[in-house]
């Protein structure tokens, strides 16, 4: 079962600073049919004006991540880290028993990020950040674990979920394919540009398609196009 959720179907919040697109229920926006799917519960795309951001708030028991599309995001949190990461790189923060955090876009023009935000396994562990490069080249035709709590994935940013996010780049007609390990996993692509046909689903950029009892999932470009990926127990 794929369910294609177009852009103009998600919420809608524009701040005039923030720009913010949720694919499922956040803030003021509330829809009892796209609370959650599996363990993810958050896939937010958000237009972040310059020299703005979020100011510094809570979070606990949560794994945060965030994939940068443009610009950079500059991170600073009470554990005392310090970071900006760049278009086409990941941050993940794991809030653990409670982080304080701020997120802003220094830059000259506007950022635009996905944040996700997965269900933990486990809770009453030590809050942690990081954030790692990936290379647009590297993830040419092929999946990259970018954020990861399953086992095997190497050269992944930590989550502590039984979830993983992967990326990839596609050039126009070329394909991909992924097996999820059963038919009970849960599923959720979002083209963060370029236009895709998953499964014979056409997906326009920033639509979201949750995926749900598939084995396998078969993606073609049609045109140049960017892809994630969240693959997650329920």
């Amino acid at each position: 079962m794929i369910e294609h959720r177009p852009l103009s179907s998600l919420g809608q919040e524009n701040h005039g600073w923030l720009d913010a697109k949720h694919h499922f229920s956040f803030a003021n926006y509330m829809d009892p049919e796209r609370v959650h799917w599996g363990r993810l519960r958050v896939w937010n795309d958000d237009t972040i004006q310059p020299g703005t951001g979020f100011p510094k708030h809570s979070h606990a028991d949560m794994e945060i991540i965030t994939y940068v599309r443009q610009g950079a995001i500059s991170h600073e949190d009470s554990l005392g880290n310090r970071g900006r990461t760049t278009a086409g790189d990941v941050q993940v923060m794991s809030a653990g028993t409670g982080i304080r955090h701020s997120e802003y876009n220094l830059e000259p023009g506007i950022t635009q990020i996905f944040q996700i935000w997965i269900l933990p396994d486990r809770n009453g562990e030590a809050p942690s950040w990081g954030t790692k490069p990936f290379p647009k080249a590297d993830r040419a035709g092929a999946f990259v674990v970018m954020a990861s709590g399953m086992e095997g994935d190497l050269g992944a940013l930590p989550i502590r979920a039984d979830a993983r996010v992967l990326g990839a780049t596609l050039k126009a007609g070329e394909q991909l394919e992924y097996p999820f390990a059963h038919s009970g996993r849960y599923g959720y692509l979002v083209p963060a540009k370029g236009r895709v046909v998953i499964n014979g689903v056409t997906l326009e950029a920033r639509d979201g398609a949750a995926i749900y009892q598939e084995e396998h999932i078969s993606i073609t470009a049609l045109e140049e196009s960017e892809v994630l990926l969240v693959d997650t127990g329920a």
